[in-house]
């Protein structure tokens, strides 16, 4: 039974129709996409990031700068508060479901930080004052002209006490120098009661400026470590990361109808041309608009992943701004003891130059001869007498040792954490050479110290051949496994073992700690990047995965072996020489 003309004709108009619709809903979903507003929120995360890395900056510097009375710490928070009311502006204008679930929590952890940088600042103030009032008022004490001697404990030693106490007070803060200070502080209350009216005043300030300090000083150190700890960039990472492979996703949906639109345009097009060849220009058009939706779809995917580049690299620039802190914290004790000694000594030079200066005189009378005057050869020997009987009973010399020996021995250890922070880095060296592992473990057990204060280490380095390698790549591949083992802990007691043999024509090194574990589902999966077992706000997953892109590039093959509650180990194979067709670019 044929259909009527009038049917066929229904017909072909609703299926035309159709694939007209089609047409039009397969060429909506390949629209040009605007990412210029995206891009702005990107370089917005990328800005707060900077920002928060630059506010533990300042905190740490500011902490560890014995005078910082000159020093402003820059208010960021405009610039924080700015960034953050452009990201609010975007989430309501974009349909993210990422950016307006992530900044609720983002704006309370910014704004709790700058609360705490802000008392932070203002106890450090507090401080510094407090030493500055004591150490002005305490010498100005004994230097004031017509000033009455006390009844009780000597002004000039309790001075001189308060002197060394409060800068070391100022510097370590702990219960010790707290106790000193304290003692210091109470013997000049008590010797104030029987100096005069202009003494007591200034006694009363520098004790005055002293509970400053006692009182400030440890509200400063505490405020320090909260702001380090609160650190948004974990946050900021995973948020960027989330938004990143929000607008993936988009793409990708975008370059799946692509897809679908070349093969519906080709299927439509053969049809077109089977119905007539007058749908030829038709046809090259719409290729042609297809072509340029491509690129555009394809510049965007460049854009993403340089944006994942940018990423990786600020992950580099925190692991190495928590380097820094280490190590500048570790340099702090031996300049502490350096610049101690020195004061110490320089307190000492106008006693002993005094006896110098009398000896000259006595020589001269003694050279004279008969012409001397017998009563100032007398005086003078007395007075030479006295000055070398003081230096004696209050033994100078043997202080002035000690205070050369303690100076000595704080050089040292700057000069070793110097000497094994450029083995690390080998920026003396060439990219690419002939290194031995076992000293990269070496310096990285050093620059990691301050993580592995509570932590047992346990070294099991055999004797191995030199390997041709990055030694600086290697080292930051040290760098992520002991960091990952301390971090394992949680705090607790526990151990790490490093250990290093030949094996299968190369060198192994094994990283092994007694932490709780990983669970086996997570595997297969912890070199992936942003993959990562630790709290959100604790890590990025970006470590391991740096770590076995570089292992690889070498050559060389990276495992692990866990059991949960029993701890991990990873294990690093090098070949002696990598392959040619390896390439050892960062």
């Amino acid at each position: 039974m044929k259909l009527s003309s009038t049917v066929q004709n229904i017909l072909l108009a609703a299926g035309a129709t159709i694939m007209v619709a089609a047409l039009f809903f397969l060429y909506e979903k390949t629209a040009a996409v605007d990412l210029s507003e995206r891009n702005e929120v990107l370089a917005t995360l990328r800005e707060l990031k900077d920002i928060d890395v630059r506010w533990d900056i300042d905190v740490v510097r500011t902490r560890l700068e014995f005078d910082h009375a000159g020093n402003t710490l820059i208010d960021r928070a405009p610039a924080a508060r700015k960034a953050l009311q452009s990201l609010q502006t975007a989430g309501q204008s974009m349909e993210s479901p990422a950016l307006n679930a992530a900044l609720p929590g983002l704006l309370q952890a910014i704004e709790q930080k700058t609360q705490l940088v802000g008392q932070f600042t203002a106890a450090s103030r507090a401080a510094q004052a407090g030493l500055d009032g004591l150490l002005r008022n305490s010498s100005e004490l004994t230097t004031q002209p017509g000033a009455a001697k006390p009844r009780g404990p000597n002004l000039d030693a309790i001075v001189k006490r308060l002197s060394g106490s409060a800068p070391q007070f100022y510097q370590r803060a702990s219960e010790t120098e707290q106790q000193a200070l304290l003692t210091a502080l109470g013997d000049l209350q008590t010797t104030a009661q029987g100096l005069g009216e202009s003494q007591r005043m200034k006694a009363e300030q520098a004790y005055n400026a002293g509970m400053l300090l006692l009182k400030n000083k440890p509200d400063e150190l505490a405020l320090a470590a909260q702001v380090v700890r609160l650190t948004a960039g974990p946050r900021l990472d995973a948020l960027t990361f989330a938004f990143n492979h929000e607008v993936e996703d988009f793409l990708q949906e975008k370059e799946r109808f692509r897809v679908y639109l070349i093969a519906y345009a080709t299927a439509l097009l053969i049809l077109l041309g089977y119905l007539g060849g007058n749908l030829r220009a038709a046809n090259l058009s719409l290729e042609q608009r297809v072509e340029e939706r491509t690129r555009e779809l394809s510049a965007a995917l460049t854009h993403l992943k340089e944006s994942e580049a940018q990423l990786i690299q600020s992950e580099k620039m925190s692991s190495l701004g928590q380097m820094v802190a280490g190590v500048a914290h570790e340099i702090n004790t031996p300049l502490a003891y350096v610049k101690n000694s020195l004061g110490a000594v320089a307190a000492k030079l106008p006693a002993i130059s005094d006896t110098v200066n009398h000896g000259e005189k006595l020589l001269t009378l003694l050279q004279a001869g008969n012409n001397a005057n017998a009563q100032d050869l007398a005086r003078e020997f007395a007075k030479l007498s006295a000055l070398i009987n003081e230096l004696q009973q209050r033994k100078v010399m043997e202080e002035l040792a000690g205070l050369v020996n303690d100076g000595l021995f704080g050089t040292s250890q700057m000069t070793e954490i110097v000497s094994n922070l450029k083995d690390f880095s080998r920026l003396d060296r060439s990219k690419v050479t002939a290194c031995n592992l076992n000293d990269g473990l070496a310096s990285t057990l050093l620059l990691a110290k301050h993580l592995l204060k509570s932590v047992e280490v346990e070294r099991k380095l055999g004797n191995i051949p030199t390997v041709i390698c990055s030694p600086s790549q290697m080292n930051q591949v040290f760098l992520n496994l002991v960091t990952n083992a301390a971090q394992a802990m949680e705090g607790a007691q526990g151990k790490i073992t490093l250990s290093s043999r030949t094996e299968d024509g190369g060198v192994v090194v094994e990283v092994a700690d007694t932490g709780k574990g990983i669970a086996p589902e997570n595997l297969q999966k912890i070199f992936d990047p942003f993959f990562s077992t630790k709290e959100i706000g604790k890590g990025t997953g970006l470590g391991l995965s740096i770590s076995y892109k570089i292992v690889q590039q070498h050559g060389g093959r990276i495992s692990v072996e866990s059991g949960v509650g029993t701890g991990t180990t990873f294990r690093v194979w090098l070949p002696l020489q990598p392959p040619a067709e390896h390439s050892l670019d960062t």
